[in-house]
């Protein structure tokens, strides 16, 4: 974001690629006033009504393009069949996530109030910047994926990875507050068997348009992100054995991932 000491028009203009200087300066007054229109109204206008716009706007052509990258579409694909999400690329989910991603930024808007109206403009760049989209889809898929284990289901997710207390700092901890703070998993009296067998084993029930809720105000948007490149990226960035994870085994009813 520019500076108030900067902020003049070759600095603006600087910051503009090639073509689109070129374009703006090739306009005719009247397209210039509607240039400057769209500016004063989009600026002005709440983080969402910005994310709504944006959505309309670029959508298709965002979604063409992903759609366009068969390979990076693929990898996706194969991670959700590994992690057993049963989920398809299809151009309607797409198109729901873009919007999703802009208004989930939106959401961060205290955390980084100079980036929003920025990721958008990357997303339509290039090819590259616009692989965010498919990134953010797959951690978020994943994120919903743990936010439905157990307790006892996340512990033995837990134990399979490299870095497991960064695991747990970074994702454990913060599902199972979310799950406490909105009544879905109450630990009560610890020490007595029975009553930590019931909440240490109980499947989260959590509807769906809540628990897109819960990862979106538990998770900034670039986590999400950067997680679904990390998989992307990495192949054993999350260790994971179905089997291993959700398999009833009484043995562990007496886990410490109440910690």
């Amino acid at each position: 974001m520019l500076s108030n000491e900067t902020f003049d028009s070759d600095a603006v203009f600087s910051r503009l690629p090639g073509e689109v200087r070129s374009w703006v300066s090739s306009l005719q007054w009247n397209e210039r006033r509607y240039v400057l229109s769209l500016c004063h109204v989009l600026c002005a206008a709440p983080p969402n009504v910005q994310a709504e716009f944006l959505d309309e706007y670029t959508a298709d052509g965002l979604v063409f393009r992903l759609l366009d990258d068969y390979d990076t579409q693929r990898k996706v694909e194969r991670h959700l069949q590994f992690f057993r999400i049963e989920t398809t690329l299809t151009e309607q989910l797409l198109r729901k996530y873009i919007r999703q991603f802009y208004i989930h930024c939106a959401q961060d808007l205290h955390r980084q109030p100079d980036q929003y109206l920025q990721i958008a403009v990357k997303l339509m760049s290039s090819s590259e910047e616009s692989n965010n989209a498919f990134n953010y889809t797959l951690g978020f898929e994943l994120l919903k994926m743990m936010f439905r284990m157990s307790w006892m289901q996340q512990e033995r997710l837990y134990r399979l990875q490299k870095n497991q207390e960064e695991f747990m700092r970074m994702y454990i901890k913060p599902i199972q507050n979310a799950h406490r703070i909105n009544g879905i998993i109450v630990p009560r009296d610890k020490n007595k068997f029975f009553a930590r067998r019931d909440y240490y084993i109980q499947i989260p029930e959590i509807p769906t348009r809540k628990l897109v809720e819960l990862v979106m105000a538990t998770f900034p948007a670039k986590q999400v992100t950067d997680f679904g490149f990390s998989v992307i990226r990495h192949t054993n960035a999350l260790q994971f054995n179905y089997s291993y994870i959700y398999a009833i085994d009484a043995e562990d009813i007496l886990g410490s991932s109440d910690s």
